[in-house]
């Protein structure tokens, strides 16, 4: 009489592990969120707290540090109808972010195109990098202000000399990090897909663009920071409506609570612009960091 051994069921829960990760990994992602959040709102909370506190002493007049209130009491007028004027300076200040965000995006759009292109020639072509990076550093280091005014006489006082000025400010990180990108593909692997039989122009789209594509948005990051560092000298000249021209005109009247006000919109703008380019980065490059 031949016996015959039971199957031995699979644990219930084993399907559910390999579907995706845990409740319990879950739960604890969900917690370490919440934790970063609460700290982060925590500590804005306090900076808030002493601002209140260094205002409410007077320990400096209100011409050197507003209260917080008066901010937020400009921030209202902002975005209202007062004294029969709009907003401040004439514009809503959405309307003025706006205006500036337009530009800057002028800006890194053909930064993005023209510093992508360059950053490649001067990774491929060892005289071309010999030749031309001296002159995208010399320019990488010039103030925005050096040559401002040089391409107002060029382009005038209306928006190209801005979006010159922030082109300008933005594409060398750009192509500087391209260039990085390329210079860091180890030989071996451009050494194996050219055994495969593999041209030049499959050996960049298979290779060499994968590669870059992280230091590129490393350089898109940076020029973003640098456009946003540019736009008060962009907006000094005719930047009505802008951000930065509306930070530029307080300096009139010691619009102090004003001034305050725009440091706070741009930093916030700024940092969601940061966050959403990184967001595009982690759809785009899913593979970054993961060797």
């Amino acid at each position: 009489m031949s016996t015959r051994t039971a199957p031995i069921p699979a644990a219930p829960d084993s399907a559910h592990r390999s579907n995706g990760p845990s409740l319990e990994a879950r739960r604890g992602v969900r917690r370490g969120l919440a934790q970063r959040i609460a700290v982060r709102v925590l500590s804005l909370a306090i900076l808030i707290g002493v601002w209140w506190l260094v205002a409410a002493l007077k320990i400096w007049q209100p011409v050197f540090v507003p209260a917080p209130s008066a901010v937020w009491h400009q921030f209202i007028l902002s975005e209202s109808i007062h004294d029969g004027q709009k907003g401040l300076s004439g514009y809503y200040l959405h309307q003025h972010l706006l205006a500036s965000l337009g530009r800057i995006a002028a800006g890194l759009f053909w930064a993005i195109l023209f510093g992508a292109a360059l950053g490649l020639a001067l990774a491929t072509s060892k005289w071309f990098r010999l030749i031309a990076e001296p002159y995208v550093n010399f320019i990488r280091a010039l103030p925005p202000l050096a040559y401002f005014s040089l391409l107002i006489i060029w382009f005038g006082i209306e928006n190209t000399s801005k979006i010159w000025l922030l082109f300008l400010a933005s594409f060398p990180p750009i192509a500087l990090s391209v260039l990085s990108g390329v210079r860091g593909i180890p030989q071996q692997r451009l050494d194996a897909i050219r055994a495969l039989g593999a041209g030049r122009t499959q050996a960049l789209r298979h290779v060499v663009l994968p590669s870059v594509l992280p230091e590129l948005f490393t350089g898109i990051r940076l020029a973003i920071g640098f456009a946003w560092t540019t736009i008060v000298a962009a907006e000094t000249v005719d930047g009505i409506p802008g951000i930065g021209g509306l930070a530029w005109s307080t300096k009139k009247f010691q619009q102090t609570d004003t001034a305050v006000l725009c440091i706070i919109v741009i930093g916030l703008a700024a940092i969601l612009l940061d966050q959403l380019v990184k967001a595009i980065e982690r759809r785009a490059v899913p593979w970054r960091g993961r060797g």
